[in-house]
């Protein structure tokens, strides 16, 4: 069940450690290169992603989501890298049995607004 939900509405590659909640219910793991902290630096000046100039990037997708719903400063959560032994497992399974602790790091007020939302004019939460 999780499976089907979360690739019809989220484009969830089941990568075992959600960070949906996190990133305005945008999969990171959609993003080609898998970044789950943000955008690389090709992100082109209207959005576009660097690798498929015909698809505006995961990550702005996430900061404008996240800013619409009041919650800008989960993106500011830095998501450990996935751990690819839990690849094709249940993230749900993974929550309610703990092995998902700790996936994001909190915010800290000492770090400056990412770049690209201070490009795009989105304040920082």
């Amino acid at each position: 069940m999780e499976r089907v939900a979360k690739e019809q509405l989220y484009g969830c590659r089941m990568c075992g450690q959600c960070a949906l909640p996190d990133t305005g219910y945008t999969c990171p793991m959609t993003c080609p290169k898998q970044l789950r902290n943000g955008p690389c630096g090709g992100v082109a000046a209207d959005g576009r992603c660097e690798v498929h100039p015909d698809l505006v990037c995961v990550w702005v997708t996430a900061i404008e989501r996240g800013q619409a719903a009041g919650h800008g400063a989960d993106l500011d959560l830095l998501q450990r890298p996935v751990d690819h032994r839990e690849w094709d497992r249940s993230s749900w399974v993974n929550y309610w049995q703990g092995r998902d602790d700790g996936l994001g790091v909190a915010y800290s007020e000492d770090d400056p607004r990412p770049l690209l939302r201070r490009e795009l004019g989105l304040s920082p939460r």
